[in-house]
């Protein structure tokens, strides 16, 4: 049983680039909210425009050790998302995933919280169906490069799962597929801001093989609102859910619509495909359609728009001033507006027992 009128919500991981932005959401909807990260690809000048709110906490702390709060919810989004920083060191990348959720979800048994993994879609590896449904189990290299961040991911599934069957903990789990908008790292080595920042500086856009690999693209407002609709369902609704665009496109035409948008004078450079690297990835959202009344809003063109906007504020270089600055698209809706556009209204949360668990 809680005693605030207030949802007091944990984000693990809150200052990085999709935690800052679900931090943004929760106060907007009227909650407290406690950003937990340990700074190792967030940064503060994610969340620095928050610190003058009065019900958003920050807390410096690596979810890999114990932590001890009061919260209602916990949104655990703590690990790095990318190649370059997962693959940095990949010991401690599986111990995020793995000990990171042994901790959440510890915490979430002993005061009776709901939780709510965010997985990934990197969990179907390289896959043999098209488009990806939640019943799918992957095709995934269980010793490459990438393994570390794909089998720990995989791992925290198993343990939530284990979880509510052995504890009857409440949880959630979310598969987010390709999400990119404001606050991305401009060296994170993610194709969205890779492609950005070459093009704004005229540099070539380096194509991995041919292009014709595939992606879908879900801009950052319509994600989080999906995370926050998740959360809102009724313990009955567990997950595995996919969260993304399921509108499917080339990496060649990525980096071409970039190009076109900044009026780049940038040419294609290509070269050798990473190991493992997925050909094709789109998302079966048909849960999440009718589970939780939610679809992205957000056009591709839009969003990047925005995005290339956000780069051209932060990516410091002498170039900039000799493009034309890419036309403006207002109107694009925040996560708030994303989340009211969605089909259905949004379920209102169950009541939580401090001692149900």
């Amino acid at each position: 049983m809680t005693f605030h009128a207030k949802r007091r919500v944990l984000v693990s991981g809150g200052a990085g680039f999709l935690g800052s932005h679900l931090c943004e959401l929760l106060l907007r909807e009227g909650h407290e909210v406690l950003c937990v990260d340990n700074f190792f690809t967030g940064t503060k000048q994610n969340v620095v425009h928050l610190l003058d709110q009065p019900y958003f906490e920050i807390l410096r702390h690596d979810v890999t050790f114990p932590l001890y709060v009061e919260t209602d919810e916990i949104y655990n989004l703590a690990c790095p998302a990318s190649p370059i920083h997962y693959q940095l060191d990949p010991v401690q990348t599986t111990k995020t995933s793995v000990h990171g959720a042994i901790n959440m979800l510890g915490l979430a048994k002993r005061i009776g919280a709901k939780v709510l993994q965010a997985s990934t879609s990197e969990v179907y590896g390289d896959p043999l169906i098209h488009p990806q449904t939640e019943s799918y189990w992957g095709h995934t290299n269980p010793i490459g490069r990438r393994a570390c961040y794909d089998e720990g991911k995989r791992c925290a599934e198993t343990l939530f799962f284990d979880y509510r069957r052995q504890h009857a903990l409440s949880i959630k789990v979310a598969r987010i597929f390709n999400t990119y908008g404001e606050r991305m790292h401009p060296n994170d080595g993610r194709v969205v801001s890779n492609f950005i920042v070459q093009a704004l500086r005229n540099e070539p856009i380096t194509l991995y093989g041919d292009g014709s690999q595939t992606r879908s693209f879900c801009y950052v407002s319509d994600l989080v609102a999906g995370l926050y609709r998740l959360m809102r369902t009724g313990d009955d609704i567990t997950g595995p859910i996919n969260l993304g665009n399921p509108t499917e496109i080339s990496i060649l035409q990525l980096a071409e619509t970039i190009i076109d948008i900044t009026n780049s004078r940038s040419k294609l450079m290509r070269t050798a495909l990473p190991a493992d690297d997925p050909q094709r990835r789109r998302p079966d959202i048909s849960l999440a359609e009718s589970l939780l009344g939610w679809t992205p809003t957000v056009t591709l063109e839009h969003g990047l728009r925005r995005t290339i906007a956000h780069f051209e504020r932060t990516v410091a270089d002498g170039t900039r001033s000799k493009r034309k600055a890419p036309r403006r698209v207002d109107g694009l809706p925040l996560a708030t507006e994303a989340l009211k556009a969605a089909s259905g209204a949004v379920p209102k949360p169950p009541k939580l027992d401090a001692g149900a668990s």
